[in-house]
């Protein structure tokens, strides 16, 4: 029987290999909010979400799972991609098991939802392993390589987008066919709050981060006066303009998703303000102001933190990029992600998710201007979705040439020689 194992093995291999060559052949239909909303109405058809979800969601993970293959040996033969790659492979072949499954069959549509639980329960930590897997492939390497960290982001970006896409479908069809209203967001479908009120979330958002243990212990080493001042301005009298006015504004929108956003926005806005100003007997506000449009919503979020030079900004959306302390594995248990420097890529792409976007302008010296971009209507809020095409296959061969520019180095002589000095 031992000597079969390895047969069966391969044989297995086989098959996984077949399906996702398969399906990675389809594009992923992207949905539009509208969509989502009308797929969660009152006339919401269970079956007819089965019968999508079964073919859709093969083709999604098949399509990353391709670009996963493309990553460099050394990076796939790490502990995190191999358990990734594992999880992955799991969920896929569940959900294929339900391709010849009648869904007029009230017990087939229940198996399915406490199989879209454990495929989303088991992807919990698809985040953290994926960035532990690139640090252990650069410990591994001890290089840096230009192209690989270039096409390295490249993945990140899609994969990470793949993932929330992914999520997104499992969540909406488990709330809305099994789920429990929510009484914070009573215009909820699934998790699409179809009236969400962006200045609540805004404001809890920003009380919520004031009221985490990483907030008091990363915050109260420095002046305690001025960050108690800090404190005090944040629960009386938040700097919250909404188009001037009183009136609540509304739009279609996930609020998970924008929770998620802002909390990002506001950690590095306060860290940014008491580490710049810990000698002052007083802080400087985080002004916000959230302003509709006829197509755009836009939140632009305002410190006096210091700000960052210019030639740094892009750099902030890199991943592994932070200027917080390095963050151990077991501290993404109490904050996820925090020193890893994946805070502002992966809100940039909650935001790009559906058409929106998150821009920083900085003022070295005063400060910084984060402005998230929300589309206000649902049809114009559709998926952005990574596809696995001869495209997508050119950017993993790409190759850095030479600039038709002079281009200077990243970090100024005078400075490094300052630097050097202090």
């Amino acid at each position: 029987m031992k000597s079969l194992r390895p047969l069966v093995r391969a044989a297995a291999l086989a098959s996984v290999s077949k399906h996702i060559d398969h399906f990675s052949r389809f594009s992923p239909s992207p949905l539009s909010m509208k969509h989502f909303l009308d797929f969660g109405s009152v006339k919401a058809c269970e079956r007819t979400s089965f019968k999508f979800l079964r073919q859709e969601l093969p083709v999604r993970l098949c399509n990353i799972m391709k670009e996963v293959s493309l990553l460099p040996d050394q990076l796939l033969s790490t502990p995190s991609l191999q358990l990734l790659q594992t999880c992955y492979t799991q969920s896929l072949m569940e959900i294929l098991e339900f391709l010849d499954k009648n869904p007029e069959h009230q017990e087939v549509l229940e198996s399915f939802v406490e199989v879209l639980e454990n495929v989303r329960n088991r992807h919990n930590e698809v985040v953290p392993t994926m960035a532990q897997g690139v640090i252990e492939y650069r410990q591994a390497s001890g290089r840096r390589d230009p192209v690989t960290d270039h096409n390295l982001q490249y993945f990140l970006d899609r994969f990470y987008t793949s993932r929330i896409s992914i999520r997104m479908l499992i969540n909406q069809h488990i709330l809305v066919f099994n789920g429990n209203s929510n009484p914070a967001h009573p215009n909820t479908i699934g998790c699409i709050d179809f009236m969400c009120n962006v200045t609540e979330v805004v404001q809890d958002s920003m009380v919520n981060y004031t009221n985490t243990d990483r907030f008091y212990t990363t915050m109260v080493r420095h002046n305690q006066s001025a960050l108690d001042h800090f404190l005090l301005f944040l629960n009386v009298s938040p700097s919250l303009l909404a188009n001037n006015t009183r009136e609540p504004i509304q739009i279609p929108y996930v609020p998970s998703h924008l929770f998620y956003m802002l909390f990002e926005l506001f950690k590095n806005a306060m860290r940014a303000t008491i580490e710049t100003h810990e000698a002052s007997r007083l802080l400087p506000p985080i002004k916000v102001m959230v302003v509709v449009g006829e197509e755009d919503l836009s939140i632009k979020m305002s410190d006096r933190g210091g700000g960052v030079p210019f030639r740094k900004t892009e750099s902030l959306f890199r991943y592994m990029y932070s200027t917080a302390p390095r963050a151990s594995m077991e501290d993404q248990h109490r904050t996820p992600l925090a020193g890893f420097g994946y805070g502002l890529p992966i809100s940039r792409l909650y935001a790009r998710y559906f058409q929106g976007d998150l821009n920083l302008y900085s003022m070295e010296g005063y400060g910084t201007d984060a402005v998230l971009r929300l589309k206000t209507l649902s049809t114009a809020s559709i998926e952005r979705l990574p596809v696995f095409n001869q495209t997508a296959l050119r950017h993993y061969k790409l190759s850095l040439e030479a600039d038709d520019w002079c281009v200077p180095s990243k970090e100024p002589l005078d400075l490094a020689i300052h630097r050097m000095v202090k």
